[in-house]
């Protein structure tokens, strides 16, 4: 049960945060944070759009199956056909929502839909009978809705409620709202709609001026009761609103916003690595909350005033959202014991096998490095989990470089078991190293993306890899850490390609009428 003072939590981040171009996740990546966001908390988790694709619906499904603390709720359009595969997807689910939709703007009626008003009324009531022949939680949405006629929004939400929509979502689709505008925007529907006292209004808020959390949290103030979000903000265009900043807003400024959420706020860094290493979107050091910078104070009157008080200058501890207070933990002769609870410190609990697999990382990491923190642990640690079902493996790697040339790189794969070698040359070692995994495994995909950076700080330092690929207009991303930058350069092409091998077999069915994006 909650209490008028509870905002719940609906995360879209497998749903609307994939739509980010490049963002796109595999089922076992799904399944992941889908078990993260449960671990955090979340009341909702938006799990896909199962009429999308065959995958959507298998990620959609198996989620439905795995996690059940949560409501799982999948995505359809107006149409019969998206809300009964949507329903066919939930199935399995403790606690399934199905979140139906349909464009109510104008601009969006005219071009989009080329529907007349009144068909997009007809629509909304038979979209939500339909969806309630399947489950008692039903939210709606009406696309556009802070570009929406005032008078037909309140015609069109007095419907879908009396319909049975229990939950009513107001999406800024396009993120042109402003705090003020969208508060009075929702307070206008809990005073106008008659039946509004018999859902729950919720906000969705995209971040193109800048202002989704802010017009989120505009919209809790004004009676919002669930805040629609994404871990780290990811999606299309420039975002969604940030769960981790949303969540921290509530919890610190409770004076002003005397409202609770049921977030584990200890998760949250946990989970915002997560997700920037399942989809190789990095998160900007000076991001609110969960960026690298976000505790770290350089000016010597700001570090004059943390060693007095820490409050002169945080205004929430880094504790808080799961960073530790010690960044140097371990070194080579630390024993399996206390790698395991510093894991347990980190967020993670791994199964005794997985735990061996990453002290032997550990070990070696640990020959390699003089210094061992906190962030070189998480790196090896989601590396390895992220190889777990690998079918492509490096096995060795041996590069030839320098200012004579050519570059030569000699490399070693396991593929379904087998071990394949081969010698390549390139314009650089990098070059050379990725000539030799496609003469290994070929194929006709094309580089989008290459990326490194530092794990940590100093020559020893771990590299962290993103590449990004694209086939067919199936784009992945993969990644690969290790102290030797061509390793990891390596291992983060091969772990796309065990990404796109995953994909290549999936196939979209036709798509229906009433829109073909979801809520923007």
């Amino acid at each position: 049960m909650t209490t008028p003072d509870h905002v719940r939590i609906f995360d879209t981040t497998l749903r609307d945060g994939e739509q980010s171009p490049g963002a796109s996740m595999t089922l076992e990546e799904k399944l992941q944070i889908a078990e993260m966001l449960e671990a955090l908390g979340v009341d909702i988790i938006e799990a896909g759009f199962p009429i999308a694709s065959n995958g959507d619906f298998e990620a959609v499904r198996e989620i439905a199956k795995v996690v059940k603390e949560p409501v799982i709720c999948g995505l359809a359009r107006a149409g019969f056909r998206d809300i009964d595969r949507a329903a066919e997807a939930l199935e399995g689910a403790r606690r399934a929502r199905i979140h139906t939709f349909i464009s109510t703007s104008p601009v969006h009626m005219k071009h989009k839909l080329q529907m007349e008003p009144e068909a997009v009324y007809e629509a909304v009531i038979a979209s939500v009978r339909r969806a309630r022949t399947h489950t008692d939680d039903v939210e709606w949405s009406p696309e556009d809705a802070t570009r929406t006629d005032r008078d037909f929004l309140c015609r069109c939400v007095e419907a879908a409620i009396k319909a049975g929509a229990t939950t009513v979502n107001i999406p800024d689709t396009v993120g042109y709202s402003t705090p003020d505008e969208y508060g009075e925007l929702i307070a206008m529907l809990l005073s106008r709609v008659p039946n509004a006292d018999k859902a729950v209004f919720s906000t969705h808020c995209h971040n193109d001026l800048g202002l989704a959390v802010a017009n989120s949290l505009a919209g809790v103030r004004a009676g919002a009761r669930q805040v629609e979000c994404t871990i780290n903000g990811l999606g299309e265009r420039a975002g969604n609103a940030a769960m981790e900043e949303i969540v921290m807003a509530l919890k610190v400024r409770a004076d002003r916003m005397p409202f609770d959420t049921r977030i584990r706020t200890e998760q949250i860094t946990r989970a915002s690595r997560l997700v920037s290493q399942i989809t190789g979107f990095p998160v900007q050091y000076n991001k609110a909350i969960v960026g690298k910078n976000a505790f770290a104070h350089e000016s010597g009157i700001h570090q004059d005033g943390m060693l007095k008080n820490n409050q002169t200058y945080e205004i929430m501890t880094p504790e808080s959202v799961g960073l530790t207070s010690s960044s140097l933990v371990l070194g080579k002769l630390s024993g399996r014991h206390a790698f395991r609870e510093k894991l347990k410190a980190l967020g993670y609990e791994l199964g005794d096998n997985a735990l061996q697999d990453a002290f032997n990382r550990f070990k070696t990491l640990a020959d390699k490095k003089r210094e061992i923190f906190d962030d070189d642990i998480v790196a090896l640690v989601d590396d390895e989990i992220m190889r777990a079902h690998d079918r492509i493996r490096v096995k060795a790697l041996h590069i030839v470089a320098g200012t004579g040339g050519p570059q030569k790189a000699t490399l070693t794969l396991e593929v379904d078991g087998e071990e394949r070698s081969v010698e390549a040359t390139g314009s650089g070692p990098v070059d050379a190293t990725f000539n030799a995994i496609r003469a290994l495994v070929p194929h006709t995909a094309r580089l989008q993306l290459y990326q490194v950076h530092a794990v940590t700080e100093g020559t020893d330092a771990q590299a962290e890899v993103s590449v990004r690929l694209e086939e067919k207009g199936k784009t992945v991303v993969g990644r690969g850490a290790d102290t030797d930058t061509l390793v990891a350069s390596a291992w983060a092409y091969v772990s796309a390609l065990n990404k796109l091998l995953l994909k290549r077999d999936r196939t979209a069915p036709p798509a229906e009428d009433h829109g073909a994006s979801a809520l923007g």
